[in-house]
């Protein structure tokens, strides 16, 4: 199981480092209720500039509503959010300035066509900016790929398509950060990846905040995760850094004997079998397993595995240390081995 305080200081030790560089956003001690349910208790970040980072958490767990509060949607019960220096509560205009926002729902106004809807937008938020309507466009158009459709009613646009002109959208004020709130949800696999190599591209330019239920466009996309859980933050670091906290290191072992030999033994040093393997190695002479490593795991009780075989009437045949995933920690927390 993951340890609650190994967590804990991966996440003290990413704020430590975060601080000593500009931040483009500081979120600190952020509490938010709803009647007698408690969205947020005290959650704290702060993003480096040019970061990718995916935010996530278990419904319910908070995410939503922090993101309300640093787009300006919201307003927080206690704590606060700041876009570059600028406190999205009381200096909304400068800070909204500095976000571009593309929410889950992607509200379109699909009777427009692209080039109508761009051109509204334009109107409605970058009137102040230097660079002209046609500059603007032209930009966005190109950087998301909307040459093809920029004359076509968004109605008649596939989901891919209506993804593109809203984050089109949202890069129309050439902000600093972007918020991308579940960008792939409801996208056939084509269209996926798609998306996802738009954001890769826009990630080496902006700073990107991406919240998703999908793990595998966290580990395709970001270069650190935000976990919270219950209100509260939980995990924060890079992929490795998660991957390597606690206790949750794993190995895989096989043997030639029998199964209840290796059982016994690595109860005997401590291992908790995750999964058993069937014929490893192709043979059913053989057995082996996944295992959760006790205490800090690592070459120590890789040691401890191997001593005891060879101790034993069992061959050693394979041992290989295995890291945890973050679908490992995210499922942690569903489970309780985490807590809040």
């Amino acid at each position: 199981m993951m340890s609650t305080d190994s967590v804990a200081q991966h996440a003290a030790e990413s704020d430590g480092q975060s601080a000593s560089r500009d931040s483009v956003v500081e979120v600190c001690n952020l509490h938010k209720s709803f009647a007698d349910v408690h969205a947020l208790r005290g959650v704290s970040f702060d993003i480096p500039s040019g970061a990718v980072v995916g935010f996530l958490g278990p419904n319910g767990a908070g995410k939503t509503t922090a993101i309300k509060i640093l787009t300006g949607y919201l307003a927080a019960d206690h704590g606060c959010a700041k876009i570059c220096g600028h406190d999205v509560e009381t200096q909304p205009m400068q800070a909204k300035a500095l976000v571009g926002y593309l929410p889950e729902n992607n509200p379109l106004y699909l009777d427009m066509r692209v080039e109508q809807y761009l051109s509204f937008a334009w109107q409605a938020q970058c009137q102040q900016n230097a660079e002209s309507k046609s500059q603007a466009i032209d930009r966005v158009v190109c950087a998301t790929g909307l040459q093809s459709v920029y004359r076509r009613n968004i109605a008649a646009c596939s989901k891919g398509f209506r993804q593109r002109v809203g984050l089109a959208q949202a890069l129309l004020h050439d902000p600093p950060l972007l918020v991308l709130d579940e960008p792939t949800n409801g996208l056939d696999p084509l269209q996926v990846v798609e998306i996802r190599e738009l954001i890769r591209n826009l990630g080496k330019s902006k700073t990107v905040i991406l919240t998703t239920h999908v793990l595998p466009e966290v580990e395709a996309l970001a270069d650190r995760v935000v976990l919270i859980h219950q209100g509260k933050k939980v995990a924060d670091g890079s992929l490795q850094q998660l991957a390597q906290a606690g206790d949750g290191a794993q190995a895989r072992v096989v043997v030639a004997g029998t199964k209840d030999e290796l059982v016994q033994l690595l109860n005997d040093v401590g291992c908790e079998v995750v999964q058993a393997l069937n014929a490893p190695l192709g043979s059913v002479k053989n057995c082996g397993a996944i295992v959760r490593l006790p205490g800090s795991g690592g070459s120590k009780a890789l040691a401890a595995i191997s001593a005891a075989v060879a101790q034993s009437n069992l061959s050693l045949l394979e041992l290989n240390s295995q890291t945890g995933t973050l679908e490992t920690l995210f499922k942690d927390l569903q489970t309780g081995a985490v807590s809040a």
